[in-house]
């Protein structure tokens, strides 16, 4: 699977081109999606500011933009 997502994309920047991944976000614990922090920070910031490990958040948010394909 090509990765189309990385982990220093913004929050708001996959988002907006994915919309579906808002979903994936708050299922991973990320419900800043909405808030201001999600604009300035990427998904690795976002990601270790919650505890999340990054790079399995990425693989999830990949898997949703591959089922959208």
């Amino acid at each position: 699977m090509a990765q189309t997502i990385t982990k220093n994309m913004g929050i708001s920047e996959v988002v907006m081109k994915w919309p579906k991944t808002a979903r994936t976000f708050m299922e991973w614990g990320l419900h800043c999606v909405g808030c201001m922090a999600a604009r300035y920070e990427n998904i690795e910031q976002g990601a270790s500011a919650h505890g999340i490990d990054a790079d399995k958040l990425v693989d999830a948010l990949n898997e949703t933009v591959e089922e959208e394909a």
